[in-house]
């Protein structure tokens, strides 16, 4: 039995496409890989022509902004008012992973306890 291998065939584009998508690519804020993907042509065959024809691909690099460096001060402490009933409440984990779930409720006076035995069960 012989298998035969199909030929490779490649694909031809008029030049009035190639320039329709450079001068997509052209358009300020423009992604040449976004054009490219949405006209089924790979980015670098974009990229190919543009360089054919002495056109420098765009620049998607943002300029960094200066920041002010004036110091700044660190918010203060806000402490919020906890009503009674969640101060005398339980610690309450829920772990979800496929289909299984666990769930965990821990006295919240032994906090530390629950945090020590979260943390060795996270290792």
């Amino acid at each position: 039995m012989e298998i035969q291998k199909p030929g490779r065939r490649r694909r031809h584009h008029a030049e009035a496409f190639k320039q329709a998508v450079i001068e997509a690519c052209r358009e300020p804020g423009a992604s040449v890989a976004g054009i490219a993907m949405a006209n089924s042509v790979n980015a670098n065959q974009v990229r190919r022509w543009m360089r054919e024809r002495g056109i420098e691909p765009p620049t998607r690099r943002v300029p960094i902004p200066v920041l002010d460096t004036a110091p700044a001060t660190a918010p203060a402490f806000v402490q919020l008012p906890m009503s009674p009933a969640t101060a005398s409440g339980d610690i309450r984990i829920e772990i979800r992973r496929s289909n299984t779930t666990i769930k965990v409720d821990w006295p919240l006076q032994a906090s530390s306890d629950c945090a020590a035995w979260l943390r060795d069960w996270l290792r």
